[in-house]
């Protein structure tokens, strides 16, 4: 028990000194896209056959963008950390929209529209189905877990140095990432909750992790130039001398 008691209070001196490292900006727009991710995958972006693009991937590979900076700098266990207060975040975010779903109150739009309907939508959509929360949480707690080992193992195991490196781990580990994260959302909600099929599945899966790959390739360039501007400035330093 004793050993327990020091492991939690080392792990959250580390997390202290961790959120004290990575400048806020980063961890805002981490946080932020998840949250605006989860939101946002109940409107479609595309429908057609066997395609089906939510507007959730417009967010989507921000987080991961984020992820593979972070893990840059300060390694795939940091990056994990982060996941997890994102998650947990967005899980507070995802209740309190719950419970204010319910209030009796109408929003803005039905004074405008005049609808019933309209007030019972928005109440559904921002409260959310507890399925959908489940199924996007472990899907990211997933892929979090698979992008910051992946990214690791690769950028331990290549020779090669600048953006090549930096783009190789995480075109990579955000490719592997993405399609898992897609393949168990699209299986635990889509398949088991609205009867995909499975080819509807796989083709979805691959479609999305596609276009999220394509966004973080157009924008790895602003990436590498944060990370390298933190190298230059030493920013969170003593996050990587505590952890040497």
């Amino acid at each position: 028990m004793k050993k327990i008691c020091q492991l939690v209070r080392r792990e959250h001196e580390d997390f202290k000194l961790l959120m004290r490292s990575i400048p806020s900006l980063t961890i805002t727009l981490f946080v932020l896209s998840v949250v605006c991710a989860n939101l946002m995958a109940n409107k479609e972006l595309v429908n057609y056959k066997y395609v089906a693009v939510d507007c959730g991937t417009v967010f989507s590979w921000i987080m991961f963008l984020c992820m593979d900076v972070i893990c840059k700098r300060w390694g795939g266990r940091a990056a994990m950390k982060v996941s997890l207060l994102a998650l947990a975040i967005n899980l507070g975010v995802c209740g309190s929209f719950a419970l204010l779903a319910l209030a009796p109150g109408k929003w803005g739009s039905f004074y405008h529209s005049g609808l019933l309907e309209v007030n019972t939508a928005l109440n559904a959509t921002f409260g959310g189905s507890w399925y959908v929360v489940l199924g996007s949480s472990i899907a990211f707690l997933i892929s979090s877990a698979v992008n910051a080992l992946l990214n690791s193992a690769i950028g331990a195991a290549t020779k090669l140095g600048g953006f090549k490196a930096f783009a190789l781990r995480s075109y990579l580990s955000t490719a592997v990432a993405q399609l898992v994260d897609n393949l168990i959302f699209t299986t635990l909600v889509s398949k088991i909750f609205f009867g995909w099929t499975w080819t509807q599945v796989l083709v979805c899966a691959l479609i999305q992790a596609a276009w999220e790959l394509l966004c973080e390739v157009l924008f790895s360039g602003i990436g590498y130039k944060v990370v390298c501007s933190w190298e230059q400035e030493q920013v969170g330093q003593d996050y990587l001398n505590k952890s040497e």
